[in-house]
């Protein structure tokens, strides 16, 4: 797979919360694998999709399924099989990685620009108009006009690459100062305020205890890589409704920083914790790869 691969080009299982399998392996490559050119055994992954409540026979399904979409690749060795994840699919997921560990980041500065993304796609590609509007959402976009998406923090060289990739024909990228803005073409509108307060205020509800109990050292190994799992993978879903607008254009009192800095503590806080699971599991079917094992953090990928 070529190197420069973007996330659109990967076929990745669609991102989701909960026991999605295929979707599992690929954020335990990308939590505890990331350092390694060694092979995964299989049997070691269908052990740790055990601890999500994954039976074996849908473990060994999932990676199955992600092998023969060249999302992993296969390694055989007499009568073990080994996977690892392609160079397009590191990348592609080390891309997700940042974003979900940057988003709402307080201290982004922004230079007064907005990045404005116009695009064309004809009636008989609707698939492919579908995957745009969904990256684009997790870039931090949103739909001011059919067709025509604004933010204040995307990165317009992603955006590009993203267009590029799926071949968008019809398509202009801009960073401009706002001028004039009325009704629903402000870009303000776009996004849903209301709502998205809402569901800063059920994360921050929600994961509370857990954070009181993560910061008591009252979890242990096997809950930490679940819970950990867990928080990233919703963390990660409220990227695509949530705005990232600058401070002065948010309305006062808003929570998005809070909720951020509690995804950080619990995330950073369980990784040692999660790690020392991970190697265990792996251990139990080889135990020379299970040194390989390492966990990151929100600022900290060991190399």
């Amino acid at each position: 797979m070529n190197p420069q691969t973007t996330l659109v080009d990967v076929d990745l299982p669609r991102a989701q919360i909960g026991a999605n399998p295929q979707h599992l392996i690929l954020g335990l490559f990308t939590d505890y694998w990331f350092r390694a050119v060694e092979p995964l055994p299989s049997a070691a992954l269908v052990t740790l999709l055990g601890d999500f409540g994954i039976t074996p026979v849908s473990a060994r399904a999932a990676i199955g399924r992600l092998a023969r979409r060249g999302v992993l690749d296969v390694d055989k060795r007499g009568r073990r099989t080994y996977y690892r994840m392609t160079p397009g699919t590191a990348r592609t997921l080390e891309q997700t990685q940042r974003r979900i560990t940057e988003f709402g980041s307080a201290d982004r500065p922004w230079d007064g620009l907005w990045t404005t993304v116009a695009f064309s796609v004809p009636d008989e590609q609707r698939d492919l108009r579908h995957v745009i509007r969904r990256r684009l959402r997790f870039l931090g976009y949103a739909a001011v006009y059919d067709g025509v998406w604004m933010s204040p923090h995307a990165d317009a060289g992603q955006t590009v690459e993203l267009l590029e990739s799926v071949g968008v024909r019809s398509a202009t990228v801009l960073r401009s100062t706002l001028v004039h803005a009325q009704g629903d073409g402000d870009p303000l509108a776009a996004w849903d305020l209301d709502a998205v307060r809402a569901g800063y205020a059920e994360f921050i509800t929600e994961y509370t205890p857990l954070l009181d109990r993560v910061t008591g050292g009252r979890v242990g190994s096997a809950e930490a890589l679940v819970a950990r799992t867990t928080v990233k993978d919703v963390w990660r879903e409220m990227i695509g409704t949530g705005p990232e607008l600058p401070a002065n254009l948010l309305p006062e009192g808003w929570p998005g920083h809070r909720a951020r800095a509690m995804f950080v503590q619990i995330y950073d806080i369980l990784g040692p914790l999660a790690e020392v699971r991970v190697r265990q599991l792996v251990s139990e079917h080889d135990p020379a790869l299970a040194a390989v094992v390492g966990h990151r953090t929100t600022t900290h990928t060991p190399s």
